[in-house]
């Protein structure tokens, strides 16, 4: 038998073990590392598109004599991230 396959004295520790089976059956063989990469460069992007878009509504409260938050109000856009 494995060391695995036994269970651990500690109950918390075999819950934790089962719990990292389930996860590793869930990724199915894929690299987790690369999914953190791509995760963080998708982040990345939208980060980077929200952030013009940001300075583009920023520009139009200037253009309209308004605030950013008036805008963002008056396109249903959350003040909050």
């Amino acid at each position: 038998m494995s060391e695995r396959s036994l269970p651990h004295p500690n109950p918390r520790v075999a819950l934790l073990q089962q719990e990292i089976a389930r996860l590793e059956a869930q990724l199915e063989g894929r690299d987790a590392d690369a999914i953190v990469q791509r995760h963080i460069k998708l982040l990345h992007t939208y980060n980077e598109i929200k952030d013009g878009a940001q300075a583009l509504i920023g520009k139009y409260a200037v253009f309209t004599h308004t605030t950013v938050t008036a805008v963002h109000q008056e396109l249903g856009l959350s003040l909050v991230e």
